[in-house]
């Protein structure tokens, strides 16, 4: 059971990674440069944010099958919208809701079918 709370925290790590990927692009356009202190600070975390992320990746996948886990990684697109919408005020349709319940129903069916 501890290799799904070990992918979920990597899905979780993957989402705020976009975030801050987001927030990269947002100091670009402030500064007006890439190379600007802020930006690659921001950018610096992401991209430590996202090597740990990948070694806990290849730590779960050294115990678990690839089919029984990836299907979690379907949990960044949820995430990293209601994510935006917290940092950046960012809207979306009402429709999304929809799509979030579809990606739990195929998570959850993927999870059970492969038990």
């Amino acid at each position: 059971m501890h290799i799904y709370l070990l992918t979920i925290l990597c899905v979780i790590g993957i989402a705020a990674g976009q975030i801050l990927f987001k927030f990269s692009a947002s100091a670009i356009n402030e500064s007006g440069s890439f190379f600007d202190i802020k930006t690659l600070t921001i950018f610096f975390s992401t991209m430590v944010l996202y090597g740990i992320t990948s070694i806990g990746w290849v730590l779960i996948l050294r115990r678990a099958e690839l089919g029984k886990v990836y299907p979690f990684m379907a949990l960044a697109f949820i995430l990293v919208p209601l994510a935006s919408r917290f940092f950046f005020g960012e809207r979306f349709a009402p429709m999304y809701f929809v799509g979030t319940a579809l990606i739990v129903s195929g998570i959850v069916v993927t999870v059970a079918a492969s038990r």
